[in-house]
């Protein structure tokens, strides 16, 4: 576990860049790490990354692309749309999540 710090906040991270303590993670965080990857985060953005704090908080598994389409009705097309070239993985870093199950 390594500490890096993200826009004016110390984060322990993985060795991919995942945040490992979720409960570090604020708004603030979330628009730094979306920078980093070069997106400009919008309220669409924030309603799929609140959307999965929410479900990792109430089940303590990332959800898969598969459970954004069907429990929270995010679109696929949305979904990549939104964070291009891996959605669920982009959209766990930006949420201060770990690493999807199944993301390489």
């Amino acid at each position: 576990m390594t500490e890096k710090k993200i826009g004016n906040v110390s984060v322990d991270v993985d060795a991919e860049g995942f945040m490992t303590d979720p409960n570090q993670w604020n708004e603030d965080v979330a628009k730094a790490i979306a920078k980093e990857l070069g997106i400009e985060l919008t309220e669409e953005h924030f309603n799929v990354i609140r959307f999965m704090r929410k479900d990792y908080q109430e089940n303590g598994t990332v959800p898969t692309i598969r459970r954004l389409n069907k429990v929270g009705g995010i679109s696929t097309r949305d979904l990549y749309r939104l964070f291009p070239e891996g959605p669920a993985k982009k959209a766990a870093k930006i949420s201060g999540l770990p690493k999807p199950q199944g993301c390489v």
